[in-house]
């Protein structure tokens, strides 16, 4: 357990590659009063053995994190799930709002912390009453405020990303003048942490002791056209490995777990006009009524603008002002005002 810590103190989380120690590394320049904590999240993933001599090189002290069993029963539990149900699940998102910024940040303020700061590239900035807000990070390419729409907004003041204004390469130009011991290879993976390997519908098999059965592929009509491997190795707009000859592409527009299913299609039959998503969380005062911001429907999403509709409930309705290709039931959807993240909520449905 964390030891108390003086007032106005900041839990540095550091994952040992290079964004969390550059970070780190700018928050004592700050003067400000580090910790610095790592979470220990699966057991495909081991403490870096760099950990203590990176801490060491920043001066600071080191705390390990065990929340493997949060992590499995909040993230792990829900990725298999959410794949057994025809869902494209973000363990991501889901796993920022409830370990690394959720139970996290409930230990840390019980053990006198005031702050929590990350290596993410995202920005706080005082909204018109004063109170920080959430912008995306000044280098587009690397930006992770979506992954951070369901923060909640009570957190924001307790927060420090400062890698915010900076781009990519500053920070790779930062490191190596720091001279610190951080493995750049370990900053730049896009895999999943608990599958480091990538090959997650071996990971949900072996998880599981068993395949998903095989099923039906239908096109929109309910007409058979061939039969699919089991539903974990498809998700909505994959094009690849489907083995269905055909005159055009086909696409998987729709799973249907509840029939052991998978919708294929052209590319047109992709395309929808909006969305319902669920489980709102906002990062401004709830809107009693209508209003227009840029949805953006999956990482890396360019956004389009839309009309967002609250249907009670934490639920809303969503038109997009142009139709947009591949909405997956199970993905988060970020709003934004700008730069600026208004909230997100859970893909429900695609409107067809």
């Amino acid at each position: 357990m964390i030891e108390m810590s003086p007032p106005h103190q900041v839990a540095m989380a550091l994952s040992g590659g290079v964004d969390s120690a550059v970070a780190a590394a700018l928050l004592l320049r700050q003067g400000r009063p580090l910790t610095a904590v790592h979470l220990r999240l699966s057991p495909a993933v081991p403490v870096p053995g760099h950990l203590e001599a990176l801490s060491r090189r920043l001066g600071i002290a080191l705390e390990v994190m065990d929340l493997q069993r949060e992590f499995t029963r909040e993230v792990v539990d829900y990725f298999m799930s959410e794949y057994a149900s025809g869902r494209t699940p973000n363990p991501c998102v889901r796993c920022n709002a409830l370990i690394k910024f959720g139970r996290v940040w409930e230990l840390l303020r019980e053990a006198g912390f005031s702050h929590l700061a990350t290596g993410h590239y995202a920005r706080l900035q005082p909204a018109a009453d004063g109170s920080p807000a959430l912008f995306r990070g000044v280098d587009r390419r690397k930006d992770q405020s979506y992954f951070l729409s369901r923060l909640p907004r009570t957190l924001l003041p307790h927060l420090l990303f400062p890698l915010g204004e900076l781009t990519k390469e500053e920070v790779r130009r930062l490191y190596g003048e720091l001279g610190l011991p951080a493995r750049e290879n370990e900053a730049e993976s896009m895999e999943l942490c608990f599958i480091p390997d990538g090959g997650y519908q071996e990971f949900l098999q072996a998880r599981r002791g068993f395949a998903g059965p095989p099923g039906e592929f239908v096109d929109s009509s309910g007409n058979l056209v061939g039969r699919h491997r089991g539903l974990e190795n498809y998700t909505v707009g994959q094009r690849r490995g489907l083995g269905i000859p055909a005159r055009e592409p086909l696409y998987v527009t729709e799973i249907q777990p509840e029939l052991n299913r998978v919708v294929l299609g052209p590319r047109a039959e992709l395309l929808s006009p909006g969305l319902t998503a669920f489980g709102m969380n906002w990062l401004i005062d709830p809107p009693a009524g209508e209003l227009e911001a840029a949805a953006v429907i999956r990482y890396r999403h360019p956004g389009v603008q839309a009309r967002i509709m609250p249907q009670g409930g934490g639920s809303v309705r969503v038109l997009f002002a142009a139709p947009q290709s591949a909405v997956a039931p199970g993905q988060a959807v970020a709003f934004y005002d700008g730069d600026r993240v208004l909230g997100g909520g859970w893909i429900e449905a695609r409107i067809k």
